[in-house]
């Protein structure tokens, strides 16, 4: 490739990035007037309900951030958006607790953006002539800008995981205790959603999204089916599934949930053996790079030495 067939590649790449960012201008902009009309609207029709001796409230345009996620969310529902956060990459953001129109919209952005600034930046930095480099540098940009934020929010993911599977017996402890002093299943939500949130971060959030849930009107069983399905957590499932069917039907609940919970604490003690294994495994790894070579020094190097010291006698006598 020469060098005109190389400016008019990157020409071309600049343009369609200056042409989608018009277009994103164009409606960027008659989304925040839109957003103004209605902001407008919605106080006259505040000052009209509002006494004569009421201060009235100024309004405060959006700043760029609010206007982002605006222009963002007006993108959620069309063919596009649906590509860029697909339900699996919703059920991702569930997960991660930002499954609203706030995360939806700001994940959506970061995609667009990376997508088309990656391979733009990869052909002005990094290309060195030759269509294949090219053509390769716009594909791992395009492709690593449209998998890096999903990259982020599944290690995030992985964290409230393993952060929940934590804090399950202590959830279950705490079920057994309020249970036995004689509170219904809804009074023992409550209390662990108002009292002990410090300690269950997780869990004690999906709580609170299901007390909400069920506040609005859903059953039981409806209100707790994100908790039981948001982890991808058998234990999690077991336990929405016990407190729906104590709802339904009644009855003890304190011995299942202790043998629930010893079940839970017998799983935990084998993968901790599981897992120690493992490091034993590694670190007999870690043993043979590192400390072998001392040992061959300290045990072998004498001889060594003494050997190497004989040659040079006999090779100073010939």
């Amino acid at each position: 490739m020469n060098t005109t067939q190389h400016t008019l590649i990157i020409l071309a790449v600049l343009l369609l990035a200056a042409a989608l960012l018009l277009v994103g201008a164009a409606l960027l902009a008659r989304a925040w007037r839109l957003q103004r009309n209605l902001a407008t609207v919605d106080e006259k029709i505040a000052s009209h309900d509002r006494p004569a001796t009421a201060p009235v409230a100024i309004s405060r345009p959006p700043d760029w951030r609010e206007r982002i996620i605006s222009f963002s969310a007006n993108w959620l529902d069309t063919p596009i958006g649906q590509q860029l956060v697909a339900e699996e990459d919703r059920h991702l953001l569930d997960q991660c607790g930002v499954n609203d129109v706030r995360g939806k919209s700001l994940f959506f952005a970061a995609r667009a953006v990376l997508a088309i600034c990656l391979p733009l930046l990869g052909v002005l930095f990094f290309d060195r002539g030759g269509w294949v480099a090219t053509v390769l540098i716009l594909f791992f940009g395009l492709a690593l800008g449209y998998m890096l934020p999903k990259w982020i929010m599944q290690r995030t993911a992985h964290k409230r995981q393993r952060q929940a599977a934590e804090e399950l017996p202590l959830l279950i402890d705490l079920l057994r205790l309020l249970q036995g002093v004689g509170l219904s299943v809804d009074q023992s939500l409550h209390v662990i959603e108002n009292e002990f949130k410090s300690v269950l971060q997780v869990l004690g959030e999906e709580l609170t999204i299901a007390g909400r849930q069920y506040s609005t009107g859903r059953s039981r069983e409806q209100s707790m089916r994100r908790f039981s399905t948001v982890f991808d957590n058998e234990d999690l499932h077991a336990v929405a599934r016990l407190l729906v069917q104590v709802e339904h039907h009644g009855g003890a609940v304190q011995e299942p949930l202790k043998l629930f919970s010893e079940r839970i604490r017998e799983q935990r003690k084998l993968d901790m053996r599981e897992r120690i294994g493992k490091l034993t495994v590694k670190m007999t790894g870690v043993m043979v790079l590192t400390l072998l070579p001392g040992l061959l020094v300290i045990t072998g190097g004498v001889g060594f030495l003494a050997v190497i010291r004989a040659l040079s006698r006999m090779g100073s006598h010939v």
